[in-house]
């Protein structure tokens, strides 16, 4: 198994801490796919640490056999438009990947065949398996028999405590990352979000659950987490924020009199798509 030589220019998450290794990986792609890769199976770590991707970095990726494969652990919501997320990502992977002048040459060039999965593990109900697929974004409806040109395939998977339990009984790593959130989490309900961040960590360790991880990185873990769980409320309450005085606006242009296609065009099409 290859060593990783992750580029640390931005900051980790615990799930990236926790997956970005090849042992890891490796473990979690047989928890997911139910598949029984041996601890000697080639791994290569490609994860993408472009400061120029900003949100839109994946949290881990990596080439097993001949497939490629794209990880995202997602909180709060599923991004219906993760399909779309992926493309861009898919193109930044292969452009590593790859040689830049062998596309041009007229030999056929073998290239690892991707897989997109993401790992929610959101307050908000989720069904335990979405699939979702780019062509779900496209503008047109398809005509009869026809296919889109373009396809790609997004598999999101529930990881909460208690969802797709035969997921988390094939890795301890996993089984033990539901846990600790799913008490930081339950802790919050009485706690502030820092205290009960370490209220968990003491538990679990308490408890014989993430022990080695926790012990190692217990201090790290506090402090991405917090940073993971504040960035995650201060978008929603932009969004929050922003749908308000959109709605405000509109009831606003509305009571002036003005009509639907005024209104419309007052505020810019696109708004309403």
């Amino acid at each position: 198994m290859e060593t990783a030589n992750p580029n640390r220019e931005y900051k980790d998450s615990v799930f990236t801490k926790l997956f970005g290794t090849p042992e890891k990986a490796l473990e979690l792609y047989n928890a997911i796919t139910g598949s029984n890769y041996s601890d000697n199976t080639k791994v290569k770590m490609v994860t993408l640490s472009d400061v120029l991707y900003g949100e839109q970095l994946n949290d881990v990726a990596f080439v097993i056999e001949n497939k490629l494969v794209v990880l995202i652990e997602h909180q709060s919501t599923i991004n219906r438009n993760m399909p779309l997320r992926m493309l861009l990502y898919i193109g930044r992977e292969y452009e590593m990947l790859t040689d830049s002048r062998a596309i041009y040459r007229e030999g056929k060039m073998n290239i690892p065949a991707p897989e997109f999965v993401v790992l929610y593990n959101g307050e908000k109900e989720m069904e335990d398996f979405v699939e979702m697929r780019l062509s779900d974004l496209f503008e047109f409806e398809p005509v009869g028999g026809d296919v889109p040109s373009l396809e790609l395939v997004v598999k999101a998977y529930n990881i909460n405590k208690g969802r797709n339990s035969e997921m988390a009984a094939r890795s301890s790593s996993l089984s033990d990352y539901e846990e600790f959130i799913a008490e930081a989490r339950s802790n919050l309900r009485t706690m502030n979000l820092r205290d009960s961040i370490r209220a968990a960590i003491r538990s679990c360790i308490s408890r014989n659950i993430f022990v080695d991880f926790l012990t190692r990185h217990g201090s790290e873990v506090e402090n991405m987490l917090l940073t993971e769980w504040n960035m995650e409320t201060a978008l929603e309450v932009r969004y929050d924020e922003g749908r308000t005085e959109g709605r405000e606006e509109i009831f606003s242009l509305l009571e002036k009199g003005l009509s639907l296609t005024e209104i419309k065009e007052k505020l810019g099409y696109s708004k309403f798509q």
